[in-house]
């Protein structure tokens, strides 16, 4: 599985001009949570594009995913990436839907997407690390991790404490 991180990739103009700001904040908090509202600031940007009707089907998959209905939020995840292929955070709901099926070739392809509209997604990234240590492909897991914690220092200590063991593996031995 491949995936393609720049760092000089801009997201899409869709996304809102704010996010610059709520990421630098993110980045440099000090305070968890000066953090956790940077963090849920960001995401909520994410979840509400600028077409109303967006969210309330972004909302209504998102309940049946949780609801595992999967077959709901499966047809109403290809109408909305169908009819706003440029919604990010759609993309990445398709993403967390095909992993719960097991596709991770389709998982990752949305992620791709995901991170071609939204560079900065950290979800996604953690997304594809965890596809990858399924697969046993550490490197590539590290990558991600690292890639994610870079954009957002403060994620959880599960992610933290992954990409600390991924990349405590991955570096040689002094000799």
């Amino acid at each position: 599985l491949k995936l393609v991180v720049t760092k000089d990739r801009k997201p899409v103009e869709r996304q809102p001009a704010r996010l610059h700001d709520l990421f630098r904040t993110l980045r440099s908090a000090r305070d968890p949570a000066e953090a956790a509202a940077a963090e849920d600031a960001i995401w909520d940007a994410w979840m509400r594009p600028t077409r109303g009707r967006d969210t309330d089907e972004l909302e209504r998959a998102t309940r049946a995913i949780v609801a595992s209905d999967l077959p709901c939020a499966e047809r109403i995840l290809a109408d909305l990436t169908w009819r706003a292929p440029d919604f990010a955070e759609a993309w990445h709901k398709r993403a967390t839907l095909f992993y719960m099926q097991s596709r991770d070739a389709e998982s990752v392809a949305a992620i791709r997407r995901t991170l071609e509209l939204e560079p900065r997604h950290f979800g996604a990234m953690c997304a594809f690390a965890q596809i990858l240590l399924d697969r046993e492909e550490r490197d590539g897991a590290a990558f991600a991790y690292d890639a994610a914690l870079r954009l957002n220092p403060h994620l959880g200590h599960d992610v933290r404490s992954a990409a600390a063991s991924l990349l405590s593996a991955t570096r040689p031995l002094p000799q």
